[in-house]
């Protein structure tokens, strides 16, 4: 399988939408429990400093996304923060992957100096291992940092890594 990721745009946002929206309705990972309509879906990923949308090149079919932003402003604005969805018909695929080093690659090329996970939650083991993988760094973890859908805390591991 080849993956193209494209910079997000409203022809695609649909798409985008409906990834983002199925990793928030799962409630393990992402910090939003709101889902996105197509309208503030649009606001909200052209809001980011960057929106990548990665595509099956032989289907065209969106198949993972992700938004980079400041983690901070003022003093501490060179942190940037990302967060990652992947079709769940898709996981395990590599993609993930993918969108890390692009996001990666993104942050340096627009000038942030880390890139800082504030909030891994401690039974997402995919995200743990890929990020060991590709050099990020631990900060420790929070107990019960993060409420799950079913009203359980659990515990969070911040990561970070020099661009």
């Amino acid at each position: 399988m080849s993956i193209t990721v494209s910079e997000f745009s409203s022809e695609n946002a649909d798409e985008a939408i409906r990834i983002w929206n199925e990793v928030v309705k799962e409630g393990q990972a992402f910090p939003q429990t709101d889902m996105l309509d197509h309208d503030s879906g649009v606001k909200f990923f052209e809001s980011q400093s960057y929106t990548g949308v990665a595509f099956d090149d032989e289907t065209g079919d969106a198949v993972g996304m992700y938004i980079l932003h400041p983690n901070n402003v003022g003093r501490c604005g060179h942190i940037c923060n990302a967060s990652y969805a992947v079709d769940s018909r898709m996981r395990g695929k590599h993609i993930g992957e993918i969108l890390v080093k692009d996001c990666i690659k993104r942050a340096g090329d627009i000038g942030f100096k880390i890139l800082q996970f504030n909030a891994v939650v401690a039974t997402n083991e995919r995200a743990l291992r890929l990020y060991k993988k590709l050099g990020f760094t631990q900060l420790g973890v929070i107990p019960k940092g993060f409420k799950l859908d079913n009203g359980q805390f659990e515990d969070i591991i911040p990561h970070y890594i020099e661009l």
